[in-house]
């Protein structure tokens, strides 16, 4: 069963989709709206739109839309009945006891459960004698007693199944423990251990629950994998994470420093930079970038020094561009991890360097010149054209005329072909994404994931249904004129006869239909395609009426049309009865 109406309107009354929405989208008001960057897909121009008058969003680029459930939802990556109970428990809401499903929230408290108690085992262990191998090498690695229970990191015996037989002891079932990833089942159905000898990092959310693990091999041992990692599970999804981000948002309001391993982010912490996250062993994803952006005013990128490192610098780059903070770059001087480079040299010497991080642009500029030889003309000019590809690519013209002029100047070329070099680069550029635009407009974007694949073939049906369902979106005063002529099995295509069947449940009973009482029932691509119906519609009883005249005739012509078993003077008989009510007659 839902949850009660009642409970669902009074959670939201108490929650302001402007006040849920703003912690994570910066949002600026546009008259009766509100609009920001989409934090569900990458975009540099705003296209996600918030209506405080009906408590509904809606984004114009990836199409998702619905109310503050929907939103808690994807954006905590919850389901459903968690995101009413967050907000529930956020504004002071009781729910009630039963009268839901809910196995699916026990089933995500139980793996929350089990990574706790694993943790707790993982970090007694490592305390033990049995463990002493792991402590010696994190003590090895220069960090303290102190920064090893602040971060709770652990260690897994050497053994099959021993936490498997702890948690078993402390009456969790296999398949949820199986869910948690914390053990496998072999071939023969016997479980046993995902983590064995291995020191153990304790991956920990905003909200300070374990969510995942990442394990690290004994040193010594070389005939193993250097990291195993946690799965995506229901708690977790590795893109969408960053170590040490439960510790790092109450210290980085102006800064948050991004670096690689997991071992240094504790040795940052512990050397006081306790603004500092890591990238979870991953390129950096665009969730994690718009994670980063809702807790600092700036980021500082510092991974490995290596050409993977470097590499995993102009990703994090690219996918940061469009967050809207500035970037830094901080290049480490012959080391190869922030860790390495506070041990030679100190924390106040890492702090300078810090202050001196080169922007996202010089950084750039500077990889450009890698591998190529300046002493010659040759060599100059081949990296002017790299450097104006990197200028190309950036809209703010302040920056480009700054950098125009330093390397104008340093390389003894005119500012006035290399700007006209820049126009022609960015001019290939504009003509390319243009090409692809125009490609996008004219092929048919039609998938087996369009909510209503009917469109294509039946276009003039499902218009006129759509315009139905508008118009009782916004004039609900309307709907026993419309439910007098037009029945759910009226409507032609499948999802506009869902949609308008829950909006005769809903009409029947009350004098508007909330976006709310349709969240449980419609994916958040189907509620934007709902919540996109609320648009202005002129003279809304005559285009109803005309609508349902649509339907109800185009509709009988198909059906007519896929009546295989009508005799000839049947099909005649009900073409001229069509022709007739059309007219009037």
């Amino acid at each position: 069963m839902a949850i009660p109406e009642q409970v669902l309107m009074e959670i939201k009354y108490r929650n302001d989709i402007e006040t849920v929405i703003s912690p994570y989208v910066n949002l600026k008001r546009n008259g009766r709206i509100l609009k920001g960057l989409c934090p569900f897909h990458n975009e540099k121009t705003p296209s996600f739109t918030v209506y405080p008058d009906s408590s509904s969003f809606y984004c114009f680029g990836c199409q998702v839309g619905g109310d503050i459930f929907t939103f808690t939802k994807l954006i905590e990556n919850l389901d459903y009945i968690e995101a009413v109970k967050l907000l529930a428990d956020r504004s002071g809401v009781t729910l009630p006891e039963d009268g839901y499903d809910d196995s699916m929230q026990r089933l995500r408290q139980n793996i929350l459960n089990i990574n706790k108690e694993s943790a707790k085992f993982f970090h007694n262990y490592l305390l033990s004698p049995g463990g002493k191998w792991a402590l010696d090498y994190l003590i090895g690695r220069g960090l303290n007693l102190k920064s090893i229970k602040h971060f709770g990191l652990g260690a897994a015996p050497d053994n099959w199944d021993t936490l498997y037989k702890h948690l078993k002891g402390l009456g969790f079932s296999d398949n949820d423990m199986l869910q948690a990833n914390v053990i496998s089942r072999g071939n023969g159905g016997r479980c046993y251990d995902r983590y064995r000898h291995r020191v153990m990092f304790p991956i920990i959310n905003l909200r300070g629950n374990v969510i995942a693990f990442s394990g690290r091999k004994d040193p010594k041992d070389d005939k193993v994998a250097k990291f195993v990692n946690t799965s995506d599970t229901l708690v977790y999804k590795k893109g969408q994470n960053l170590f040490g981000i439960n510790f790092a948002k109450n210290d980085c309001a102006e800064r948050i420093i991004l670096v690689e391993g997991n071992m240094d982010v504790v040795s940052m912490h512990q050397a006081g930079f306790t603004n500092t996250v890591g990238s979870l062993g991953t390129a950096l994803t665009v969730e994690q970038a718009k994670l980063l952006s809702r807790y600092t005013k700036e980021i500082v990128v510092t991974l490995d020094s290596d050409e993977a490192g470097q590499k995993a610098v102009m990703k994090a780059l690219e996918q940061m561009k469009d967050v809207g903070l500035p970037i830094r770059v901080l290049v480490l001087p012959e080391c190869k991890d922030p860790d390495e480079y506070i041990k030679k040299n100190g924390a106040a010497r890492f702090k300078k360097l810090l202050d001196g991080a080169v922007s996202d642009v010089e950084y750039k500029l500077l990889r450009a010149a890698e591998g190529i030889d300046m002493s010659g003309d040759d060599g100059r000019l081949k990296y002017l054209i790299k450097a104006a590809e990197v200028l190309a690519s950036i809209d703010d013209a302040l920056t480009v005329d700054l950098y125009e002029n330093k390397l104008s100047q340093k390389y003894g070329v005119s500012k006035t072909a290399l700007a006209s070099k820049i126009a022609e680069i960015r001019k290939n550029h504009i003509r390319t994404r243009q090409k692809k635009e125009i490609s996008d407009v004219i092929t048919p974007r039609f998938s087996r994931d369009d909510i209503n694949p009917e469109k294509r073939t039946i276009p003039k049906i499902v218009a006129a249904e759509e315009t139905v369902l508008s118009v009782l979106l916004q004039h609900p005063d309307l709907f026993e004129k419309a439910y007098e002529k037009l029945k759910p099995d009226d409507m032609v295509s499948a999802f506009n006869k869902r949609v308008y069947s829950e909006f005769v449940n809903i009409l029947i009973d009350k004098s508007a239909i909330d976006i709310s009482l349709l969240g449980d029932k419609f994916t958040p691509t189907e509620l934007g395609f709902i919540v996109s119906l609320q648009n202005g519609i002129m003279n809304p009883e005559n285009m109803l009426n005309d609508c349902i005249n649509v339907i109800l005739t185009e509709g009988r012509i198909k059906a007519l049309g896929n009546a295989k078993d009508t005799t000839v003077d049947e099909w005649q008989k009900n073409l001229q009865d069509i022709i007739n009510s059309k007219k009037g007659e």
